[in-house]
């Protein structure tokens, strides 16, 4: 295990017992955050995405200004089908991400390729290194990617939304699907690698579409790659999956071989690690960080006291939101590096 000043996250991802719950958020390099918003006043998010030294700089952002225990490399889960052919658009004020040349059907596989991570990605390491330097040695760093589901989702559909074309094909072209998928598990894996070589300690996968499918085509569609993925890197790796919506099979997320998986704020926390009997993430609302600071103190208070000691990592149950205030948020981290274990 790297030494750190702060070592907390690795601690629990190894199995080790720390004195208090590691805290970080996701998103917490973004939207909420002055210092954050001062960057991309004067550039747009790709190119904020792949400029190395942009990326680090906010990255790093969230670890002075609120005191989280780890960071994480500021990207998006798009780059990655962006590097496999597909044609990446953000458009300023347009709503979120979309893909110009979406893949509908078993024909139009044939403009997707392998990426070479070094070449089209290595953007994404040069930033690591900056941003592990400029840690120099403060918390760990987090990669991550999104999960084939997920990156498929967005590359049928072109666009969020409620992906009906992504679905409809589950049912309609299965083995349009898998074959996309296993491409997309295959690419996850050289991307991940490359991200830990760069100098992150840990990755997260985020299956954020998860709650899209039904068990069963939960099952087939998506879990079974986040195991190929999650093979493929354990136990050099640490991994913490985390498929947003998908409580239904928390055990079998955790029989992938993840170090750790992540919990959305719609299942108690503690029946989550009973039920996964292993280190659990999150899972606090982010919706409660616009209220009161009372009611995000006992908030904190009633995750930590339902998690299992020595096995949680403290997060929120999805990304922290736009607008939400930063005072707010240091509260938070205040309070879960205040509370201890007995």
């Amino acid at each position: 295990m790297k030494e750190l000043d702060n070592n907390l996250l690795l601690t629990v991802l190894n199995g080790g017992r720390p004195v208090r719950a590691p805290v970080w958020i996701m998103r917490q390099a973004g939207r909420y955050l002055p210092e954050y918003m001062a960057v991309r006043a004067q550039h747009d998010f790709l190119t904020m995405c792949r400029t190395p030294e942009l990326s680090a700089k906010v990255t790093i952002q969230p670890v002075d200004a609120i005191g989280v225990d780890a960071a994480i490399i500021f990207s998006d889960i798009l780059v990655l089908p962006e590097a496999m052919g597909m044609d990446l658009v953000v458009e300023e004020g347009k709503g979120g991400p979309r893909f110009t040349n979406p893949v509908r059907n078993m024909g139009s596989l044939g403009t997707i390729h392998d990426a070479d991570c070094s070449k089209d990605l290595g953007y994404v390491a040069d930033a690591i290194r900056l941003a592990v330097d400029a840690l120099n040695g403060r918390v760990p760093l987090i990669g991550f990617c999104g999960s084939p589901w997920t990156l498929l989702a967005y590359m049928v559909e072109g666009k969020g939304g409620e992906f009906t074309h992504a679905r409809a094909m589950l049912y309609d072209d299965p083995a349009a699907a898998h074959r996309l998928l296993e491409v997309l598990a295959k690419n996850a894996v050289s991307y991940l690698k490359m991200q830990f070589s760069a100098g992150a300690d840990v990755v997260q996968i985020f299956d954020t579409w998860a709650g899209l499918l039904p068990p069963d085509l939960y099952e087939e569609f998506s879990l079974r790659y986040i195991k190929e993925i999650v093979q493929s890197l354990r136990p050099e790796i640490p991994v913490i999956v985390f498929s947003k919506g998908a409580n239904h099979s928390l055990e079998a997320i955790a029989s992938t071989g993840a170090s750790a998986i992540g919990v959305d704020w719609t299942v108690p926390i503690g029946e989550a690690a009973r039920r996964a009997k292993t280190v659990v993430q999150g899972n606090l609302d982010p919706a409660i960080l616009f209220s009161g600071k009372e009611a995000i103190e006992s908030g904190a208070d009633a995750v930590l006291r339902s998690a299992p000691q020595g096995k949680h990592i403290f997060n929120l149950g999805h990304g922290i939101m736009p607008g939400t205030p930063v005072d707010n948020v240091k509260a938070l981290i205040d309070f879960v590096k205040r509370w201890r274990y007995q």
